[in-house]
């Protein structure tokens, strides 16, 4: 696979994920609040560590490089 189609796949799936992220972003305010999302907060300090959302984008992800490998290959 050249570097120009893995350019313009990789344009044309940011540009759906930026499309579904605006029109439903309402529906998506459970992401970063998941149950391995690690926050802690005092006077000084936060800190915001998102294990549980970073496993369900890996995931994700894998899938749908999955999905495209296969399907141009």
């Amino acid at each position: 696979m050249s570097i120009s189609k893995l350019l313009i796949i990789s344009g044309i799936c940011l540009l759906i994920a930026g499309i579904l992220i605006y029109f439903f972003e309402n529906k998506l305010n459970w992401f970063g609040n998941l149950p391995l999302d690690y926050k802690y907060k005092s006077d000084n300090t936060k800190i915001y560590a998102p294990i549980g959302s970073m496993f369900l984008v890996s995931i994700i992800l894998s899938i749908i490089i999955n999905f495209f490998y296969k399907l141009f290959k």
